[in-house]
């Protein structure tokens, strides 16, 4: 019974909890990215590095902050200038949309125009977060780093495996559960949230319904822009701010809004999970735990290894195609906002 604790608990140590934390982040920016598609029909390929706008936002905040004393131990101090940080980045998205998108919708472009219009603003937003912050990874993370450390769970429990559960992780986790709560509840519950979805079924009756096109455009993008900055941020804390990282999460991000269902919220935010789980839980080396539950003799000698940790990203690609081919509306059916 020890070896079958020990091998739970390396399991919840390496898979379960990290892809709980991963799969929240990626839920959030997957939210984000079916709002768009769902409201305004085209796929921002920008939202990565409005993540990453928000996130460089809130660091610079957060460092302000530590030079003056100002902490919330044990809990990070990004935390306590979050709210700032999404003000900017909503913004920010604002004024985008006012100079770029507003003029596409009048003269009534195709969507690959708003698509390629969303790849400029990506470019855009990569030089000036360089310019500002620069390439490198930028450490922001304070207050305590773990709730449960591995040394101490083996003491308590006489394991050899230990769970460590860090602060970062149980912060996303919570927020994303507050956050997506509050959005489904909104987009189904309140008069608002039901014209965004009228608007996202049919516009144009919409419109003749009386439902203002501008102001349903707006609240999408300050949703999506809430949610970016909370996601990156999360991601941020979790692991590290590297510009790049948040380009690269493009993929995962709309492998997850696809694999739901593009537009489909409820749909995006499984997705990420589902991405998160397949991305881990392939990639990891089972040795160890089948070496716990498995009889001396049939231990295994190789890592047990699907594949390596580098083709992470290849995962995601392979579930963007795979749904694609099989069902391209997503596993949720039809699109629904």
């Amino acid at each position: 019974m020890t070896d079958l604790f020990n091998a739970l608990t390396l399991l919840a140590n390496y898979v379960i909890v990290p892809a709980l934390s991963y799969g929240s982040q990626l839920g959030l920016g997957a939210l984000g990215v079916t709002l768009i598609y769902g409201i305004l029909r085209f796929s921002n390929f920008a939202h990565g590095d409005t993540m990453a706008f928000g996130t460089m936002v809130t660091i610079l905040l957060t460092w302000l902050a530590q030079s003056m004393g100002v902490t919330i131990y044990p809990l990070p101090t990004a935390i306590l200038v979050l709210p700032i940080g999404i003000a900017v980045t909503i913004l920010m998205v604002l004024a985008i949309d006012k100079t770029v998108y507003a003029h596409f919708r009048k003269v009534r472009a195709s969507p690959v125009i708003f698509i390629m219009a969303s790849v400029g603003v990506m470019f855009v937003l990569q030089g000036i977060i360089r310019l500002i912050i620069g390439p490198d990874d930028q450490l922001f993370a304070d207050g305590a780093r773990f709730l449960v450390r591995a040394k101490e769970f083996k003491a308590t429990f006489g394991l050899n495996e230990g769970l460590s559960i860090r602060i970062s992780q149980l912060v996303t986790i919570i927020f994303t559960i507050i956050l997506a709560t509050l959005l489904f509840w909104f987009l189904h519950n309140t008069r608002t949230g039901k014209s965004m979805r009228a608007y996202s079924d049919n516009n144009e009756l919409a419109q003749l319904s009386g439902i203002n096109p501008d102001r349903v455009i707006m609240l999408t993008w300050i949703i999506a822009a809430t949610l970016a900055t909370v996601a990156g941020v999360l991601f941020g804390l979790d692991k590290s701010f590297r510009p790049f990282l948040f380009f690269q999460l493009l993929l995962p991000i709309f492998a997850a809004a696809i694999v739901g269902g593009l537009g489909n919220p409820l749909g995006a935010f499984v997705g990420g999970y589902i991405v998160a789980f397949s991305e881990i839980t392939l990639t990891y080396a089972y040795k160890r735990f089948f070496i716990y539950i498995l009889p001396e003799s049939m231990e295994p000698s190789s890592l047990v290894q699907l594949l390596g940790t580098e083709y992470k990203i290849a995962v995601s690609f392979f579930i963007l195609v795979l749904v694609l081919l099989i069902k391209p509306t997503g596993i949720f059916g039809e699109r629904t906002t």
